[in-house]
C-alpha cells in the first residue's frame, strides 16, 4: 500500500511518503493548497492527517479526492492511553509515542520533541502510555525574552554559541540552548532514576541541534511523527 502521512503543525506541513510501511520520502509545504498539489502528485492509496492547525471541515476542502484518516482522539490505537484528558492531548504526542514502538526492543521509552514547544512523554515495556511534561521551545524562550522586557531583542536566527557569552546576544543564545541542553539532561536522569534501561528517542525540527549536546545516550529520529502516523494507518487498516 502506497500511503502519506501528514503533520500539520504550528509553523508548517510535514509529509512523509511510504510504500508497504518503508519511508520513501520526506518533505514539507507552508499551506493547505501546497499540500494538495503534494498529494496529486504522490497519488497514494490512503492518507493519515494530523492536524493541530487546522480543522477537519477545513482540511477537507484541500483533500477530499483521496481516502483520508483524520486523527482524532477517537483514532484507534496500537497503545493503552492512561492520559486523564485524553481529548486536551496534542494528537502529535500520541503519533510520536507510537513511532516510538519501532525503535529497538520492547523496553520503557521516553519521547523527546523538540519543536514549537518540548514534550516529553514516556510509554511503558507494555505499552502503556501515561503522558509526560511540557516545556517552551527554542523560539518561545527568545520571544518571551523579547516580549516581557523592555531592552531585549528578538532573536529569530541563531548558531552555536559557546557556554560564556559575551554579548547580550551571544548570552540569551547560551541562556536558551544551554539552558534547554541542561533541562534534557536533567529529566533524563530523573527518568532513568526510575527506569534504568528506558530508551530515549529524540525527535522534531531541534532533534539534531540538541543530539550531540546530551549528557545520555539517546536515538535521534527527526520524522518520528510521520514513522507513527504511518503505523496508526496501517493498524487501522488491518482492524478492517
Amino acid at each position: 500500500m502506497k500511503a502519506v502521512a501528514i503533520d500539520i503543525g504550528n509553523t508548517k506541513i510535514k509529509v512523509g511518503s511510504f510504500d508497504s510501511g518503508t519511508q520513501i520520502e520526506i518533505l514539507e509545504v507552508s499551506d493547505l493548497p501546497s499540500l494538495q498539489k503534494v498529494l496529486t502528485r504522490l497519488a497514494p492509496d490512503r492518507v493519515i492527517s494530523c492536524s493541530v492547525a487546522y480543522s477537519v471541515t477545513e482540511q477537507e476542502a484541500y483533500l477530499s479526492n483521496h481516502d483520508v484518516l483524520y486523527m482524532s482522539h477517537d483514532t484507534p490505537l496500537p497503545l493503552q492511553n492512561l492520559y486523564s484528558t485524553k481529548e486536551t492531548l496534542g494528537l502529535d504526542r500520541l503519533a510520536a509515542v507510537v513511532g516510538a514502538q519501532t525503535v529497538g526492543n520492547l523496553c520503557d521509552r521516553l519521547v523527546i520533541d523538540i519543536g514549537t514547544c518540548i514534550t516529553y512523554d514516556f510509554l511503558d515495556r507494555d505499552n502503556n502510555y501515561h503522558g509526560g511534561a511540557i516545556s517552551p521551545g527554542i523560539a518561545l524562550r527568545f520571544k518571551a525574552m523579547h516580549d516581557y522586557t523592555k531592552r531585549l531583542p528578538l532573536i529569530e536566527e541563531y548558531d552555536e554559541v559557546d557556554l560564556i557569552g559575551d554579548s547580550t546576544r551571544s548570552a540569551m543564545m547560551s541562556g536558551v540552548i544551554h539552558g534547554i541542553s541542561a533541562e534534557i539532561d536533567g529529566i533524563i536522569s530523573r527518568y532513568k532514576q526510575k527506569w534504568p534501561d528506558i530508551q530515549v528517542i529524540l525527535c522534531g525540527g531541534g532533534a539534531k541541534r540538541f543530539e550531540s549536546k546530551l549528557k545520555e545516550s539517546i536515538f535521534a529520529s527527526p520524522e518520528l511523527v510521520l514513522v507513527g502516523l504511518n503505523r496508526i494507518l496501517e493498524y487501522n487498516e488491518d482492524k478492517k
